[in-house]
């Protein structure tokens, strides 16, 4: 499935039925009345988050959605008919813009929620609702109302527990592919992500969704590589694993290089609880990689991990010490 995470649509609620300006015509009986009944109400258009969809792909193809309009009153004091509501089904992390893309309507952060996207016109009223002790055979009804109509913006940021992040090839798709259920790309070269994945990794009786995130160039700040489309979906995310390929001849620019993308994209990244893993062990001497581990670790002040997404062992422990971030 293509991966769609910002598309632009136009959403139209139905229109009110109109009142019925009816009068009664019935055998024998001389003075009939009025008896013309109220127009239904337009349907709405609605917005729904769903778990189980990530991406707006669907909303490429149809970009005009449109509720059922209200029937109209009859005779008979009979209310017309309500428009049905109709509802678009989201992924969880949708947010709803207005036009311009920039003023923030609603924000999903929870399955089966709902918003009124459009809502609905009034239905009109029939000329029952006239009658009076002074004006017995009213003739005046009214016309529904025009249901709300909106040109909108729908921007998914991927929500998970953990965001892997890095320079591309670092082995994010590989170290996802082996801890979820997940099965993104995988090759040897830069940019084989090309979109984020998901994937939900179980340990014991838990479980955490885990996001593989493009990998960051220098600039992708300022839409550099694959830009800042993917920086956004970091935001989402509790806690962030910054995987580093140990091979890299500069570990500690490589590192601060990720780093200074996210805090010039948005310093509050920063704060976030971030997990270091030096990947690839398995290319290098085990005591080599110890010496180049500790190294780092001083350079940098911070607590380091290692990793080799082929063996069972090695993967277990990030597994464990993943949990243990987001418990």
């Amino acid at each position: 499935m293509k991966f769609l995470d910002q598309v632009k649509i136009y959403v139209k609620a139905g229109d009110g039925g109109n009142g019925s300006p009816s009068f009664r015509r019935e055998k024998f009986i001389e003075y009939g009345g009025p008896d013309g009944g109220d127009g239904g109400k337009g349907g709405s258009v609605l917005l729904k988050s769903e778990q189980n969809l990530n991406t707006l792909i669907d909303y490429r193809y149809q970009q005009h959605h449109k509720a059922e309009r209200g029937e109209n009153g009859m005779g008979q004091n009979r209310t017309g008919k309500g428009g049905e509501n109709l509802i678009l089904k989201v992924p969880l992390g949708t947010q709803v813009f207005e036009e311009d893309n920039k003023t923030l309507i609603y924000d999903f952060i929870r399955s089966d929620e709902e918003f009124i996207a459009a809502a609905g016109g009034k239905g009109g009223l029939g000329n029952t609702r006239f009658k009076s002790s002074t004006n017995r055979a009213p003739k005046k009804f009214t016309k529904g109302t025009l249901g709300e109509e909106f040109t909108i913006w729908l921007q998914l940021k991927t929500i998970a527990d953990i965001g892997i992040i890095g320079l591309p090839n670092a082995g994010k798709s590989s170290l996802l592919a082996s801890i979820t259920n997940a099965n993104p790309k995988i090759a040897n070269y830069q940019f084989t992500t090309l979109n984020p994945n998901l994937g939900v990794a179980s340990y014991d009786d838990k479980e955490i969704t885990i996001a593989d995130i493009p990998g960051l160039v220098e600039g992708a700040h300022e839409g550099i590589g694959l830009g800042v489309q993917f920086l956004k979906h970091i935001e989402r995310c509790k806690t962030l694993l910054h995987l580093i390929d140990i091979t890299n001849n500069d570990l500690e620019k490589a590192y601060h290089q990720v780093k200074n993308e996210l805090k010039n994209y948005s310093p509050n990244l920063l704060k976030k609880k971030e997990l270091i893993v030096l990947n690839k062990i398995d290319l290098i001497d085990d005591e080599l990689a110890e010496e180049i581990k500790d190294d780092l670790s001083k350079k940098i002040n911070r607590e380091i991990l290692t990793l080799s997404t082929l063996e069972k062992n090695s993967v277990s422990k990030i597994k464990a010490k993943l949990i243990s971030y987001v418990s």
